[in-house]
């Protein structure tokens, strides 16, 4: 099928980044759940529901940004399985949040701490394995720094 453009949109849509991560979870409802209560995401849309109504995909915004979660297809499977990455998250407070994490039950897999490259950051786990890295830039390191 081809779509014939009436007008010219935004490519990004307006609301939508550029660059939109995927994340496979087995259960994205109970994902959106643990990731709103543990981590302050905010639960964006659910785009699609499966016959039994489960959430297939949905949306979650963290920020100024948007995460998108589906459960295991052609895309991928659930780290619990062996795939997995990484996502460095840049907020606003991250000892509140580092707070709010621990209190929901967070895997802690790298403690609270001042890096050397100028962000204060923990990494976590959530319950199906996605590694989070939340950081909070608290002073400029240049580049150079680091070059080796």
């Amino acid at each position: 099928m081809t779509v014939e453009p009436t007008h010219v949109v935004a490519n990004p849509p307006k609301d939508g980044p550029r660059i939109r991560p995927h994340l496979i979870y087995d259960d994205p409802g109970a994902a959106i759940d643990w990731l709103t209560r543990a981590f302050g995401f905010r639960e964006r849309a659910v785009v699609h529901r499966g016959p039994d109504g489960s959430v297939q995909r949905a949306q979650v915004e963290v920020e100024d940004s948007l995460i998108t979660i589906g459960t295991p297809s052609i895309h991928g499977e659930s780290p619990r399985h062996g795939v997995s990455s990484l996502l460095y998250v840049y907020i606003n407070n991250v000892d509140e949040h580092y707070a709010r994490a621990k209190a929901a039950g967070a895997k802690i897999v790298i403690p609270l701490d001042d890096r050397p490259w100028g962000d204060r950051s923990y990494q976590a786990s959530d319950p199906e394995g996605h590694q989070w890295t939340f950081a909070q830039r608290v002073c400029d390191v240049p580049l150079d720094a680091f070059r080796v």
